[in-house]
């Protein structure tokens, strides 16, 4: 009694397919660009190897036994199954998926209106954004290219410095409509102040930061509105609910477009920026070359998009 398949090779079920779909052992050579010969031996050695009779030779061709129809049936099916398989995996090769770690702002200002560059070159690529507003000491196990702000030490990472912190306030033209501009320094201790959530600055610069680096000796006013996210904050500012600190970069679109303007010339910087962070155990190098080639030639352009 015939047990088990060890022995039956995929391209031998593929010769039957097709002789048993055509009831043609000729057609079945001619399409899979072998003889008539070889298809019939092969077909003979299945039958052996099944120890049943899957063609009866009729007058001028073959007919399908009982037996040859139940197979037909199931090597069909089977066959579009492996075939479905095999086109899932290709797929998914042709779309690889790149994790990309950062925080909200720089994905919303920075990274989001350049993108469809990327696609553009590389559309075989598929980028997987994953936003937090936490500091990311250490990278998830499952990100391929981190853009964190710090001060460029990461754990088992190596950080490649893309800009550093520069900041100035800014606002909707409309909130300074009939002023001079630029403002001193000192007219922010009279305007509304947008302020983000002590536990969501990241180290970024806050109001009584910005305060010291400018010389004001005033404490800023506590505003009536907090924000648990840059993007939210930015977003007020456009809608001319106060005065936020711009971050150059993340802004400078946003200033070009005229949805913001400057409340005056002075700039304050520090030590920490944004950091290119790459995990010591790169999962996919080629392609997370390819982004990160992408990234330094879009830095090279400057920084409007």
């Amino acid at each position: 009694m015939f047990e088990r398949i060890d022995g039956v090779s995929l391209d031998v079920l593929r010769v039957f397919e097709s002789a048993a779909r055509q009831l043609s052992f000729t057609a079945a050579a001619s399409e899979l660009g072998t003889s008539q010969p070889a298809i019939s031996q092969q077909i003979k050695r299945l039958e052996q190897q099944l120890a049943t009779r899957l063609f009866d030779r009729v007058y001028r061709g073959i007919a399908l036994t009982d037996a040859g129809e139940l197979l037909l049936s199931y090597v069909q099916d089977g066959l579009q199954s492996l075939d479905a398989g095999l086109l899932a995996v290709t797929a998914q090769q042709q779309h690889e998926v790149l994790q990309v770690a950062t925080d909200f702002a720089f994905a919303a200002y920075w990274l989001m209106p350049r993108l469809q560059r990327f696609h553009q070159l590389h559309p075989e690529v598929d980028v997987s954004l994953i936003t937090s507003e936490r500091d990311q000491g250490t990278l998830p196990a499952e990100i391929d290219v981190a853009i964190n702000f710090g001060d460029g030490r990461f754990k088992h990472a190596e950080a490649q410095l893309m800009f550093r912190e520069e900041v100035f306030p800014v606002c909707s033209p409309q909130l300074l409509k009939g002023r001079a501009l630029p403002l001193p320094p000192a007219a922010l201790a009279s305007l509304p102040l947008l302020h983000l959530r002590p536990e969501n600055r990241s180290r970024w610069f806050d109001w009584a930061g910005l305060f010291r680096a400018f010389g004001l000796q005033q404490t800023p006013s506590p505003g009536s509105l907090r924000f648990d996210n840059y993007t939210l904050l930015i977003q007020a500012a456009i809608a001319g609910q106060g005065v936020a600190i711009g971050w150059r970069h993340l802004v400078d679109e946003l200033l070009t477009q005229n949805l913001l303007c400057r409340v005056g010339d002075e700039v304050a910087h520090s030590e920490l920026g944004y950091y290119l962070v790459l995990p010591e155990r790169k999962r996919r190098q080629r392609l997370t070359q390819v982004f990160v080639d992408w990234l330094q030639a879009e830095l090279a352009k400057g920084p409007g998009v």
